[in-house]
C-alpha cells in the first residue's frame, strides 16, 4: 500500500505549534539535510541553480522536477517532502497534471504560487501576478485533482490590502495552508491569522525581503510553518569556494586542514546508507 503522505504531513501540521522545512537543491543535499530534520523542502530556487545552473525565472520543466522529486523520494522514504512547483507550469490542466504526478511519486505537499509569466523568485522584483479570479479557478482545479496531497497557496503580491484579498480566497477555496511570499512585516501574520483559518507559512532566505526572524519570534506571530528555501545551496557556494582556494593556497595539495573535512569514506557513507535506504536492506558496508 502506497504512503499517505500528504495526510502524514498534515497530521504533523496539525499536532505540532510550528514545522520547519529545510530547502534543498538536489538528492545530496537532501541526504545530509534529512539528518537534521525530517521536513525538507524542494526549493526551485536551488534545483534551478543545481540541475540548470540558472536562475529563478522559470527555467523550470514540469518533467525534471518530478522526476527530481521522485529521486528524492527513493533515498528518503519517511520524510516530509514539501515541492516548489512554481505556477504550476502553465495552465490549469498542466499544473492538475503535475500535481497528480507529484502525488504518484511521493511529494508530501506542493507550493502554487499566483504569479504571471515569465515569472521571478519571490524576493526579486518585476513580479507579475495573476488576477485573482484567475489564479483560484487554478487552485480549485488543483484542489479536486488531488488526493491527499497538502497544497499551500502562495501570493506574491506585495500590496497589504490585495494580500488579505488574496489570502482570505485561498483559505475560502480549499488551501491547506497560505504562503505570503516576500512578506516585509511580521505584524501582517497577526491579521492573517484572524482572518483564515487554516495555518500561515513563512518563507525565510538569507539575503531576502523578509526580516530574519529566529523560530521562537515567528511562532509568537503567529506563523505555522516556516520554509529556509537555500540555506544548503548557499552554505555549498561558500564551502566550494573556500576549499578550491584552500587548494590553490596548499599549492595543489589537498593536505589536512582539519577533521571536519570529508573524505571520500565519509562521503561514501553517505551514500551507502541511501543505497541501504531504497533496497530496504540492513546498512551496506565496504
Amino acid at each position: 500500500m502506497k504512503p499517505n503522505y500528504g495526510q502524514r504531513l498534515r497530521a504533523k501540521v496539525n499536532a505540532e505549534t510550528s514545522v520547519s522545512f529545510l530547502g534543498v537543491y538536489d538528492v545530496f543535499s537532501a541526504t545530509l539535510a534529512g539528518k537534521h530534520s525530517d521536513a525538507l523542502f524542494l526549493s526551485g530556487f536551488g534545483f534551478a541553480a543545481s540541475f540548470y545552473g540558472l536562475p529563478d525565472i522559470g527555467f523550470i520543466s514540469w518533467s525534471d522536477i518530478v522526476a527530481y522529486t521522485q529521486r528524492v523520494r527513493t533515498v528518503l522514504p519517511e520524510h516530509h517532502l514539501l515541492v516548489d512547483i512554481d505556477d504550476g507550469y502553465g495552465d490549469p490542466e498542466v499544473a492538475c497534471h503535475v500535481v497528480r504526478l507529484m502525488e504518484s511519486v511521493g511529494a508530501s505537499g506542493v507550493v502554487l504560487e499566483d504569479q504571471r509569466r515569465p515569472r521571478r523568485c519571490g524576493h526579486f522584483e518585476g513580479k507579475q501576478l495573476l488576477e485573482l479570479d484567475e489564479y483560484i479557478v487554478k487552485l480549485k482545479k488543483v484542489l479536486e485533482a488531488r488526493n491527499e496531497l497538502f497544497v499551500i497557496a502562495r501570493t506574491d503580491s506585495s500590496d497589504i490590502e490585495d494580500i488579505v484579498r488574496r489570502v482570505t480566497a485561498f483559505a475560502n477555496a480549499g488551501a491547506d495552508a497560505v504562503l505570503v511570499d516576500g512578506l516585509r512585516d511580521l505584524s501582517l501574520i497577526h491579521e492573517l491569522k484572524n482572518l483564515v483559518n487554516v495555518p500561515v507559512t513563512f518563507n525565510q532566505i538569507a539575503g531576502g525581503k523578509s526580516p530574519v526572524c529566529d523560530l521562537q519570534e515567528l511562532e509568537q506571530a503567529g506563523v505555522s510553518l516556516v520554509i529556509y528555501s537555500t540555506p544548503c545551496l548557499f552554505a555549498a557556494q561558500t564551502a566550494i569556494n573556500e576549499a578550491l582556494l584552500s587548494l590553490k593556497v596548499n599549492q595543489g595539495s589537498l593536505g589536512v586542514v582539519g577533521d571536519r573535512r570529508v573524505g571520500v569514506r565519509r562521503c561514501n557513507d553517505v551514500l551507502l546508507d541511501n543505497l541501504s535506504r531504497r533496497n530496504g536492506e540492513a546498512k551496506v558496508t565496504v
